[in-house]
């Protein structure tokens, strides 16, 4: 009788029988179905799917574990749900309809993109959650990835940039499964073709879902990108920007470098260079992802090539001394001064370099601030380190 009483909202009726959902189960063509209704409709000797009437090129079902707690919360609740938890329920199945449909108009999908992105501020987060058990994210995914487009006309751009806003903002929920359908060939091949080729929008939106990839469900993804130099080197290119974009280049080159095995290719695409003018910037305009670059340069100078590319720049010992008293941001001196201990120990060069670029009075201001003891510690190994070149030269302090 309680069931009776309430709004069954559509996306929990069976096609065929039109009654609640006891058993759901999806087929190949992506439609779902009671599992006893699909089965006799198979068993009649049907091979074709009868919503889409495809023909089912494999006639396997698989359970629709989502669909079936999604119900089953409806259930349970009943009465007390949100009460406008059914018609939402059927507001978004329309919006994820008319994405997915062939018969939708390009300017249709884009006024559907631009409510979903509206609903995904305006709603709180249980009804965002639908969004992501009604299977958004991987949809709007296989849309902007799913193939690889020779010509990008101005509709598919702004259907391609609002796609990949909708998406950032359900990957806000934590959900990050869906991304790793990038590690397919063809999808990873479009997002390269994507960001070579597209605006600086739809460039910075998948430098937020590489941002993302820094999970251990995504590690293979991560690995899989961080081997692909043609994006890597799409991404330093990014960062000389000097605006949003550059952030946004930052975030993604951060993110991959946070798996060990990247950091060889990181190095080789340019990173140190793109970095290190990133920072150099960062000290006239005070950007807020000093910290991010100067983690992310720390972490590269532990391999020996990526010590040869900072030492081979003809600003990268200098902006690091620069960057050693930071009163604003100790943890970007923190930073500094352990990149230095990396580069100066193995090289006399590097230490004159140093000392001549002013670093044992940004040392010493160091020792006098209130920074951490942790690096005090490295503050007086750095100046024990340079002490030799110090008393040569003493009109450096």
């Amino acid at each position: 009788m309680k069931e009776a009483q309430m709004t069954i909202p559509h996306l929990f009726r069976c096609p065929i029988s039109l009654d609640l959902f006891e058993d759901p189960v999806t087929l190949c063509t992506g439609q779902t179905y009671d599992r006893s209704s699909i089965e006799k409709w198979l068993a009649a000797g049907n091979l074709t799917c009868p919503v889409t009437m495809q023909k089912l090129h494999d006639p396997s079902i698989v359970p629709n574990h989502t669909l079936r707690h999604l119900i089953n919360q409806w259930l349970q609740l009943g009465t007390q749900f949100d009460p406008g938890y059914s018609s939402a329920i059927d507001s978004f199945a329309a919006l994820k309809h008319n994405l997915e449909s062939d018969k939708t108009t390009i300017q249709n999908k884009l006024q559907t993109l631009e409510e979903i992105r509206a609903l995904s501020d305006e709603y709180c987060s249980s009804r965002k959650s639908c969004f992501l058990r009604l299977g958004f994210l991987p949809l709007l995914l296989e849309l902007v990835f799913g193939r690889v487009q020779d010509q990008l006309l101005k509709d598919s751009l702004d259907f391609i940039e609002l796609a990949l806003s909708c998406s950032i903002k359900l990957l806000s929920l934590g959900n990050l499964e869906p991304l790793n359908m990038l590690k397919e060939e063809s999808k990873l091949a479009s997002l390269l073709h994507l960001f070579e080729q597209g605006t600086f929008m739809i460039k910075i939106s998948i430098c937020h879902l590489i941002e993302a990839l820094a999970s251990p469900e995504t590690k293979e993804v991560c690995f899989i990108i961080g081997n692909t130099q043609q994006l890597l080197q799409q991404i330093v290119l990014l960062v000389y920007q000097n605006s949003e974009a550059s952030n946004a280049g930052i975030k993604a080159l951060s993110a991959l470098c946070s798996s060990q095995c990247n950091r060889e290719n990181l190095v080789r695409a340019g990173a140190i260079e793109g970095i290190i003018t990133y920072i150099s910037s960062c000290v006239m305009q005070g950007k807020t992802l000093t910290l991010m670059a100067m983690t992310t340069v720390e972490k590269l100078l532990e391999l020996d090539c990526g010590k040869e590319a900072l030492v081979n720049n003809a600003n990268g010992v200098d902006v690091l001394v620069k960057m050693v008293f930071r009163v604003s941001d100790q943890e970007c001196s923190d930073s500094a001064v352990g990149s230095l201990l990396i580069v100066c120990c193995d090289s006399c060069h590097v230490r004159e370099e140093a000392i001549g670029a002013g670093v044992l009075t940004q040392l010493l201001l160091l020792l006098q601030s209130q920074c951490s003891t942790r690096t005090k510690t490295k503050a007086r190994m750095l100046l024990k380190l340079l002490k030799s070149k110090w008393v040569e030269d003493p009109k450096q302090v």
